[in-house]
């Protein structure tokens, strides 16, 4: 396993200050930073285990939530997708000025709704973005920004995940640059299954591997 050198990191933004995990093993090739709309992102189980399996592949990453404690109580911050949205871009500005990440390329990994929060933050940030990978996401709620997301995107979607499937295959054709739609058959919304968050991790490890390197 690559060796890691583990940061806590304290976001300041102008209406709050984000609390994360940044991980960059030794030599890395890139820098993911993890987006989800509800839940802690930054001690989720599934994003933890995917968030190693890409530092295997010298891949930085930055887990934290886009939504304080109190903000996180209601749906509504939930699905306040321009919020999400304006604190991801602002995010990924803090990066590109932190001194051990701003030399690295990055990529959004996105669930529910952080997923649409990425595309929409990739649409805005273009050529800024390597990648944008979304396990599970709300992609639908990002339509309006689709066409203007020019970093490559695999949609991940379990296949007993049917209506979410269904919003992805039609959020997918929007898209008009280079992309990927992989069904992990058999699969719900959690990938809780065997072999199933495995199947995500590695194809979330080859996309951004091939994109940020």
């Amino acid at each position: 396993m690559a060796q890691l050198s583990e940061t806590l990191v304290s976001i300041p933004l102008d209406d709050v200050t984000l609390e994360g995990a940044l991980e960059i093993p030794e030599g890395a090739t890139g820098l993911v930073v993890f987006a989800h709309g509800s839940g802690s992102s930054r001690k989720s189980p599934r994003n933890n285990y995917v968030a190693n399996v890409l530092r295997d592949r010298r891949l930085g990453t930055l887990l934290f939530h886009l939504l304080t404690e109190d903000e996180d109580r209601t749906r509504e911050s939930r699905f306040d997708i321009a919020r999400l949205t304006d604190r991801l871009v602002a995010v990924t500005e803090w990066l590109e000025t932190h001194r051990r990440t701003k030399d690295l390329r990055t990529g959004y990994f996105g669930a529910s709704t952080g997923a649409a929060a990425a595309l929409r933050a990739a649409a805005c940030r273009k050529g800024g973005i390597g990648a944008v990978v979304s396990r599970g996401g709300r992609v639908d709620l990002a339509t309006e920004a689709l066409p203007e997301v020019e970093a490559p995107c695999l949609f991940i979607v379990g296949g007993a995940d049917t209506q979410v499937l269904q919003a992805n295959r039609e959020a997918y054709a929007e898209l008009a640059g280079e992309k990927a739609l992989h069904v992990v058959e058999g699969a719900g919304h959690l990938f809780e299954g065997p072999g199933q968050l495995e199947a995500v991790a590695r194809g979330a490890a080859d996309w951004f591997d091939e994109a940020l390197s």
